[in-house]
């Protein structure tokens, strides 16, 4: 699938030609601050993408910021599961 990486005030941007797939605001320790995949992207792999992207451009492992939503619980219970 063909999408481009945006990086502007500490917000990446993943869009295709037609639509924003996901974006990711971040902070300078490396948290993450929002995350939003959109759902016909979901489980493809974006949200980690993001979060790679998050710790390649910080250099840190940030942690989320809270509240975080059920769906966040999951996705970040998922991501320490399988790194």
């Amino acid at each position: 699938m063909d999408y481009s990486i945006e990086v502007d005030q500490q917000t990446i941007w993943m869009k295709n030609q037609n639509t924003t797939i996901a974006y990711c605001r971040y902070s300078n320790n490396g948290d993450i601050e929002y995350i939003y995949v959109q759902p016909m992207y979901r489980l493809m792999g974006f949200g980690r993408k993001l979060v790679q992207e998050v710790q390649r451009i910080t250099g840190q492992v940030g942690v989320p910021h809270q509240p975080v939503s059920p769906m966040g619980q999951r996705f970040f219970a998922a991501l320490e599961k399988y790194s």
